[in-house]
């Protein structure tokens, strides 16, 4: 791999939650691509996006777009986003980056879920199939409020998905999951929606038993939302959080190794993340082949 595909929306603007396209040689310097507008729109449900997210299949090499379905600059308020908002996921495929087949609306929340938050997903070697897991608010037997809790349902191409199972749930609000795979162990990292803190965890298997790893820089980072993770060409792992307490766009931080927990947060001068300032989105690793393809389609 030879280049990164940053995918995100920019905020809640008008046409900013869509998705925009950046790309990275190095995966610290960012260049937002077509003019620094959307690429794809979203003309369904709600007819907006946030939370873009791609995953290549490893067997077949398709790609696939999955984003969460919500225009909060169409007026909804975050209460009625989290307890009445779209159950579905928005879905995009593509075989080169760059033609793209229309948007669909796949249903995946459960019934009386509150929504469908920052869908992401991983493949399952063992089952030859994607887990796509996702947070929604549930309202569980004796609880007065529902609470935010990670779900999760299988697919093999993004159209027909198993039945939704709770994935994950902690003692606080859960959202924003991530997970990376190295050294044949699984790292989840999600966002304590209490606290706004990020958690990293460990386990040997997608469905075994995850445990948390300390982490002082996570601990002592606050108001971040959306990470992302991804191996820099160096073979150091960067982890990146979108600061929207501050409302700064996303902050990189790189570790030698995901076990150890020890993130070093790189100051301005080391990074740069494009014109535009970046919400929670997802990066995928690219070839050569596509990262000149897809600069000479979209700045063309």
């Amino acid at each position: 791999m030879a280049g990164y595909l940053f995918v995100h929306f920019i905020g809640e603007g008008e046409d900013e939650e869509q998705v925009y396209f950046s790309l990275s040689r190095d995966g610290l310097h960012w260049q937002d691509l077509n003019r620094g507008e959307p690429v794809l729109y979203s003309r369904t449900g709600t007819c907006g996006v946030r939370d873009p997210f791609p995953v290549r299949h490893p067997e077949t090499g398709k790609i696939y777009l999955i984003a969460t379905d919500l225009r909060i600059g169409a007026g909804t308020s975050w209460k009625a986003a989290g307890e009445e908002g779209s159950r579905d996921l928005i879905v995009w495929e593509t075989e080169d980056l760059v033609h793209w087949s229309r948007e669909r609306s796949c249903p995946v929340g459960l019934p009386g879920a509150g929504c469908v938050w920052a869908p992401e997903a991983v493949f399952d070697r063992d089952r030859k199939e994607f887990l796509v897991f996702f947070a929604s608010r549930t309202k569980a037997d004796g609880e007065e409020e529902g609470k935010f809790r990670i779900y999760a349902s299988y697919t093999r191409d993004f159209r027909d998905f198993s039945e939704t199972f709770l994935y994950m749930e902690k003692e606080n609000h859960v959202i924003d999951t991530t997970i990376l795979e190295s050294g044949g162990h699984y790292y989840r990292i999600s966002k304590d929606e209490t606290t706004s803190r990020l958690i990293l965890e460990v386990s040997d298997s997608l469905r075994g038993e995850f445990v948390q790893i300390p982490s002082p820089a996570l601990q002592t980072l606050e108001g971040v939302e959306g990470p992302e993770g991804y191996l820099l060409p160096d073979g150091k792992w960067c982890l990146i959080a979108d600061q929207f307490w501050a409302g700064k766009g996303y902050l990189p931080m790189v570790a030698d190794n995901l076990a150890s927990g020890d993130f070093s947060i790189l100051s301005p001068e080391q990074y740069n993340m494009g014109r535009t300032k970046k919400r929670h989105g997802g990066i995928l690793q690219i070839t050569d082949e596509e990262y000149e393809r897809m600069l000479d389609w979209y700045e063309s």
